[in-house]
């Protein structure tokens, strides 16, 4: 072993990262010893030997502790890693912060590869985070600080305190997916992080739990336990949010503590958790542990709101699914606020469940929004001291995983939109008028009639877009349209033509409706400054590039850019487009980086999820490129994963699209299991 080789184990056994000197020679042959004084579990251990260089830092803990951070990664790369040592810092102030857990060793250890099945792992951490202004996006930016945040806040959650056995992965994933979404979510937009995490419920969740490869947060058996990594994550996050709907901030965190106390060093169940977070509060969760082991929660369970003049009713209805002929009634909490006619949060003091009167007051001073607990088939719930009929602000912040059915207007859910304290169904309000719009124009695109778009639905888009009171990033995701994806979940039999062509309607309309507000927005977010990572600017991005997609001004953009964020922005517009113009950029963006792996996956991606015509053939020819490599996992989720995201080509007619998919995975098979 050559003497500047670099050693590197990570494994939950270990004290993490070694370098050559610590090497012991006996007999020939060369080991090391690691040592760890808490206990951990020993199911996963990686080794990195490589040529790599590291940034280095220095980290002091609460009580006083330094803990050595270095981040390793091949020499011409240790430039990209800035950000991901921002991020791991920023992980364990907030960890110490919110839940007073500090970092238990004097050394932390990240390997940053551009070839890695998983992504990250926990084990003290095997990351991709590598990321500069012009090869990554603010996208990239948000995503590694949710990466190396995640694997980091697993020290405490998943190798302290580990799961008994591959049943109760949610005990430490959807745990850890929970506190990764609360960090990201304190480090910029609440809201908006709220939103695009229910989103990506939305548009892959649900849709596979509406499938063969559906199952419950806690899966009854296994063939191949690999399949757990889906749903298991989201889904589980869910539940443990609800654990804080229920219990507040203060009493989720006496939980946590109680957890960490009673289970440090130990490998733990659901229930263990459950019981945690119920005996700290003396808290009556009911059935609440049916939400670990039901079928399908999120694509079959609804809850009916039927409301009068001051009281609601709910019931829950859910239908068999495979294995679960009969569903009993789940625990469901439904946060809930009550508007007036001008649009004002009505104040609530106490409400009447099912004739018992109870308070929902805080320290006796009325609250503007509170929870109601579901637990049977239907419940009814009266609110004293209503003197209007209110307009309901129901499931706010998205409180529990389920489909709600109101019987709420067109004219009530337009009030919402303008008028909602609730930022979250603010934009819910929108995205319901978005979803019964477009499958309403599918009908009638498939008819073959001609195409008309509701005038209040633009004037609704019109008074978030000018509304300079609320967040950007918030703006850009409340004018953004559900996802192809979304709307075929909601059809009996999807028709991907049909909805592609709905949208591309929707859009061109209310760019030309909106034509003066959307190039003023686009004016007043241009930014001549350096690219800079925070919020505030995340957002004006956000703003601007929806706007620049919406009004195809795209190619001036794209030779305007500076950086990558509104470079790829511009071309992920322009290449929904084929022709010379879309040829053009493609090959400027690589003669121009194809020394950069983190862009060369960028291009194949964008090719690869492009809704043109025919784009499976593209996608064909790049697997030829010189450029791809079918055993590299990261060029493979690239171009093979981008292409199953285009729901025109790979939903096409024509069955060329699985047909491509089939092939590859009877090649991938055979190189990598795993990423197969």
């Amino acid at each position: 072993m050559p003497f500047d080789t670099f050693i590197t184990a990570r494994g939950f056994t270990s004290h993490l990262g070694i370098s050559v000197h610590n090497v012991n020679r006996r007999g020939g042959k060369h080991y090391a010893v690691w040592e760890d004084p808490f206990k951990k579990p020993s199911y996963l251990f990686a080794l990195v030997a490589g040529q790599l260089e590291s940034r280095d830092d220095i980290f002091v803990t609460r009580s006083g502790q330094k803990v050595s951070l270095r981040i390793w990664t091949p020499a011409q790369d240790v430039p990209k890693t800035a950000h991901a040592m921002y991020s791991l810092k920023a992980a364990k102030m907030w960890d110490e912060d919110v839940f007073d857990l500090e970092y238990d060793l004097d050394l932390f250890n990240i390997v940053a590869v551009p070839d890695f099945n998983m992504g990250a792992m926990e084990n003290k951490s095997l990351n991709l985070v590598l990321a500069s202004p012009e090869t990554a996006t603010d996208t990239d930016y948000a995503a590694i600080l949710g990466v190396i945040s995640h694997e980091y806040f697993h020290n405490w959650t998943g190798n302290r305190v580990t799961c008994r056995d591959w049943f109760q992965l949610s005990s430490k994933e959807g745990l850890t997916v929970f506190c990764d979404q609360e960090f990201s979510s304190d480090m910029g937009s609440r809201t908006v992080k709220r939103i695009a995490d229910v989103s990506k419920l939305r548009n892959y969740e649900i849709p596979q739990d509406a499938g063969p490869m559906a199952h419950p947060v806690r899966p009854h058996s296994y063939i191949k336990m690999d399949n757990f990594y889906t749903e298991v994550f989201e889904k589980g996050a869910e539940v443990v949010r609800m654990y804080k709907t229920l219990l507040g901030t203060q009493g989720f965190r006496k939980g946590m503590d109680l957890c960490f106390k009673r289970h440090d060093g130990q490998a733990v169940t659901c229930e263990d958790f459950f019981s945690a977070m119920r005996d700290t509060n003396d808290a009556d969760f009911a059935n609440f542990l049916l939400w670990y082991g039901s079928v399908s929660l999120l694509s079959s369970y609804r809850v009916c709101l039927i409301v009068l003049m001051h009281n609601e009713t709910l019931s829950q209805e859910a239908p068999p699914t495979p294995g679960q002929p009969v569903k009993e009634p789940m625990f469901i909490p439904v946060a809930v606020g009550l508007l007036d006619s001008s649009g004002r949060d009505i104040p609530l003091s106490s409400v009447y469940h099912n004739g018992t009167l109870r308070s929902v007051a805080c320290n006796n001073q009325p609250v503007l929004s509170t929870v109601l607990r579901v637990t049977k088939k239907e419940e009814e719930f009266v609110f004293s001291d209503i003197f209007e009929r209110p307009i309901p602000s129901i499931l706010r912040g998205y409180s529990a995983p389920f489909r709600l059915e109101s019987d709420l207007t067109h004219n009530d859910l337009f009030f919402l939109l303008a008028h909602d304290s609730d930022e979250f169904n603010r934009w819910e309000a929108g995205q319901l008028l978005a979803r019964k719009l477009m499958l309403s124009l599918v009908a009638v695109f498939q008819q073959n009639k001609p195409l008309a778009l509701n005038p209040k639905f633009v004037q609704g888009l019109r008074s978030i877009l000018c509304d300079t009171s609320l967040d950007k990033e918030f703006i850009a995701k409340a004018i953004t349209l559900p996802g192809e994806g979304e709307i075929m979940d909601m059809m009996e039999v999807a028709e991907p033509d049909a909805v592609r062509a709905v949208q591309i309607f929707i859009r061109k309309e209310i760019a030309s409706q909106l034509k003066s507000e959307f190039l003023n927005t686009v004016k007043n977010n241009r930014s001549s400054d350096e690219f800079v990572f925070n919020h505030p600017k995340m957002a004006q991005y956000a703003l601007k590039n929806v706007a620049l997609v919406i009004m195809e001004l795209s190619l001036h953009e794209y030779k305007a850019a500076t950086n990558m964020t509104e470079r790829f922005a511009a071309l992920a517009a322009i290449t929904q487009k084929p022709g010379k113009t879309c040829n053009d950029v493609l090959t400027d963006l690589y003669n121009k980086w194809q020394h950069d792996f983190l862009v060369e996956n960028k291009w194949f991606a964008l090719q690869a999820m492009s809704d043109i015509p025919g784009n499976v053939e593209n996608v064909r020819n790049l697997l030829t490129h010189p450029a791809f490599d079918l055993r590299n996992p990261t060029k493979v989720y690239s171009l093979i994963g981008g292409f199953c995201g285009s729901p025109k080509n790979f939903h096409a007619k024509d069955g060329s699209g699985y047909k491509l998919l089939g092939e590859i995975l009877l090649q991938l098979d055979k190189l990598n299991p795993r990423v197969c």
